[in-house]
């Protein structure tokens, strides 16, 4: 009788190794390819990390394009983009939601320096960490790490903070 209960017992461990192991290498797998495409939207996109399309950041946004949401909420990439985003996905190209915001020319804040008042507003919003300085101390943009998401435009109290053109290197 403890004969075949130990059977049992050594039968359904068996059982649960095997059909675990299933199904960790099957999650791996499935896994692999999804972040792999992840992977290629994310770096397809302008990397603005702007929010504008609604998500965090441009990671989340192609986290969600790879679950099937629309191609066309990036603004700062535009239609180059959304045709990028379209070719690897197979799929129709769409025009931009303009709910998101308009297509610009790449653009880079500049901080009037003079005006700042070092209250560290602006880095706290850049989410690039393009903004350096210290409490009560000036701040400035290092301009090639800004990607003119705009972010840091709201916070400053003073509006020392500029929006430009971005020259061409």
């Amino acid at each position: 009788m403890t004969a075949n209960i130990l059977i049992a017992i050594f039968t359904f461990a068996l059982l649960a190794l095997l059909l675990g192991s299933a199904l960790c290498f099957a999650a791996k797998r499935l896994k692999g390819d999804r972040n792999a495409l992840v992977e290629q939207i994310n770096a397809i996109l302008p990397q603005t990390q702007c929010g504008q399309c609604d998500y965090a950041g441009c990671r989340p946004y192609a986290a969600a394009i790879a679950q099937g949401e629309a191609i066309n909420k990036c603004p700062p990439g535009g239609e180059a983009t959304i045709q990028a985003l379209a070719n690897l996905l197979e799929q129709e190209a769409v025009p931009l939601n303009t709910e998101h915001g308009t297509h610009e020319a790449p653009q880079v804040v500049i901080i009037r320096e003079d005006d700042c008042i070092g209250c560290t507003l602006c880095i706290q919003a850049c989410p690039v960490d393009a903004i350096v300085g210290t409490a009560k101390q000036m701040h400035t943009v290092i301009t090639d790490a800004c990607t003119g998401c705009k972010l840091c435009l709201p916070p400053c109290p003073v509006d020392c903070i500029d929006l430009t053109q971005r020259v061409a290197a």
